[in-house]
């Protein structure tokens, strides 16, 4: 991988957890309904929820990102790289929102960037 691919894997990574931030922090942040779930009251709140379009934004953003970096490499090698995002989204997860990780989620969590490893050494 050339340094400027690995810079657009990293930059869709960061983007791809910046935009499930987002979206967790936007959906706790709405209110409760009164009377169990209400679809149309739901998607009301949801279209008055700033960062839930923050969230939005992030991916829009992360697929043109996305593009520009399957037209410099093989989808074979961008894939199993983008994986990395799962280990963003359970460390912004501890981080950001103060989420409990246990010792087996943090063991995947090593499995899964080293498989990538694996993977992006093999394929250069």
């Amino acid at each position: 991988m050339t340094l400027i691919v690995i810079a657009l894997v990293a930059f869709s990574i960061v983007l791809d957890v910046i935009g499930q931030l987002c979206f967790k922090i936007g959906l706790d942040r709405l209110p409760e309904l009164e009377g169990g779930f209400r679809l149309n009251a739901f998607w009301g709140q949801v279209f008055q929820a700033p960062m839930l379009w923050a969230g939005i934004g992030a991916y829009v953003i992360e697929f043109f990102i996305w593009l520009e970096a399957l037209s410099r490499a093989p989808l074979s090698l961008l894939f199993p790289a983008a994986a990395l995002a799962y280990c963003g989204v359970v460390y912004a997860g501890k981080v950001f929102l103060g989420e409990h990780v246990s010792r087996r989620r943090w063991m995947g969590t090593l499995v899964i960037t080293l498989g990538v490893l694996l993977v992006c050494i093999a394929g250069a």
